[in-house]
């Protein structure tokens, strides 16, 4: 493999360990504030105390997680020096722009204000420490809508002009409104909620079934992350299928991709499963559903979506000659293990919801049930995956649309054994602190007890 395949390897698995414990950073810090806000307007001192350590241990794994969140993302940042330095070229003006305002506003707020909720506890007062985590859930929230408005740009650019051969930009106004940004901070902002729920449930689950000290705390918490999770199960299926309206617009060789429509048809059908055959440029068998393709994206039987062959015709006019077309395959099983993994974890909410509001008093007689729950936590991380993957690889074969390909992208002197090394390097050592953290989690989980009782 040449550097330009590797450089992208080492991108793709870096950017994916990274977006493992994002999305929990952006729903668990809610989670977590609102659970201090509920620990504050507490009643008796007995509750309280046991509020109080309730907040503290979800509070440490959302610092497990928010401390390998740090460290896999500050390697990211030096990617576009080492092994993408003509993008650098290109786009620094306006990618740099959003990064250094994700660092001032977002990433500096974030990290004071977490030093402070650590070693604040009976330092300042109650009202004023909520106040910190809240600081922190907004700041991490903030941070993630700073690098969409920089990824934003990649998949839509706005706000700009070449000049010397360079992006530089003309509306910071434009950048930030960007409607693409819109419809992918809003679905990351749901899906970090989704995330930090399912993982809020499955945790309280596990201690209702193995923890009888502290079952009765668990299962008020399990109750409130059901509500939250189904919360943001329905805001990734809502913005999820606006954004994906947009793209019909936005760009549309990546909803035609994701379909696997190759074709133009007016109305379009929904493909439940394709045999894709991308060389050919058609699926050798598939399973239909009349209609209901363009039911989704104008929410009428009728309405035009063009086909892959169609916009690849049109980008070699616009662009000149080569490929324009993506993973088609890889988006279009991407898509349907998204969707899959949505509607099952809306299952499991809704199960839950059922034992937590129905069953109080027996849901010990479910034990089995809850701790076979743990066994499906990577489902919500496939689910980001994939649907990171979709949104990365769907503008492919650009680094950013019509301006600047990929292959263009990678830095000139960069050789193969130069990307192995650290490829190889970041894999391990990633692979080793997420194994680490984990190990750190469950042993946290395990040996801590939500009690009445002074520490």
């Amino acid at each position: 493999m040449d550097a330009l395949i590797l450089s992208r390897l080492q991108f793709a698995i870096t950017t994916v360990y990274h977006f493992l414990f994002v999305p929990v950073t952006l729903g668990l810090s809610i989670f977590v504030a609102l659970l201090e806000t509920w620990y504050i307007n507490g009643s008796s001192y007995d509750e309280r105390l046991k509020l109080k350590k309730l907040v503290k241990f979800f509070g440490t794994i959302f610092l497990i997680n928010f401390s390998m969140g740090v460290v896999t993302g500050i390697v990211q940042e030096f990617h576009f020096g080492m092994n993408w330095s003509e993008y650098a070229r290109f786009m620094g003006d306006i990618f740099g722009a959003p990064l250094a305002l994700e660092a001032l506003t977002a990433f500096f707020l974030e990290s004071t204000f977490i030093g402070i909720w650590i070693f604040g506890w009976d330092k300042i007062s109650e009202k004023l420490h909520c106040a910190c985590i809240w600081i922190v859930a907004c700041g991490s929230n903030l941070s993630a809508f700073w690098i969409l408005v920089a990824n934003g740009f990649m998949q839509h650019p706005v706000g700009y002009e070449i000049e010397d051969g360079r992006a530089v930009m003309t509306s910071i106004f434009e950048l930030i409104t960007n409607r693409y940004v819109l419809g992918e901070y809003s679905h990351a902002f749901f899906a970090g909620i989704t995330t930090g729920g399912f993982l809020v449930i499955i945790v309280s689950a596990w201690k209702i079934a193995t923890d009888e000290i502290s079952r009765e705390m668990f299962i008020r918490t399990l109750r409130r992350a059901v509500l939250f999770t189904f919360l943001g199960v329905m805001g990734v299926m809502g913005t999820g299928h606006l954004h994906a309206q947009y793209l019909n617009t936005g760009n549309p060789m990546k909803i035609a991709a994701f379909e696997a429509l190759w074709e133009t048809e007016n109305p379009a059908p929904f493909a439940v499963v394709a045999d894709i055959n991308q060389d050919a440029g058609r699926n050798d068998f598939e399973i239909l559903i009349p209609k209901l393709f363009t039911f989704m994206v104008y929410n009428s039987f009728s309405g035009e979506i063009k086909g892959i062959n169609d916009l690849q015709r049109e980008a070699m006019e616009k662009y000149g000659p080569g490929n324009y077309i993506p993973d088609v395959k890889g988006m279009f099983w991407s898509f349907r293990i998204m969707v899959g993994a949505g509607g099952f974890m809306l299952l499991v909410v809704f199960v839950m919801g059922v034992l937590a509001f129905f069953f109080r008093d027996r849901i010990r007689n479910f034990s089995c049930y809850l701790k076979f729950l743990p066994v499906l936590l990577p489902v919500p991380f496939i689910a980001n995956s994939v649907g990171w993957y979709i949104m990365e690889a769907g503008r492919q074969p650009w680094i950013v649309v019509g301006l600047q390909k990929t292959s263009a992208a990678v830095s000139p002197n960069l050789t193969s054994w130069d990307v192995w090394a650290t490829l190889i390097g970041f894999t391990a050592i990633y692979l080793f602190l997420a194994i680490l953290a984990v190990f750190a989690a469950v042993k946290f989980i395990n040996r801590t007890k939500i009690t009445g009782e002074a520490d």
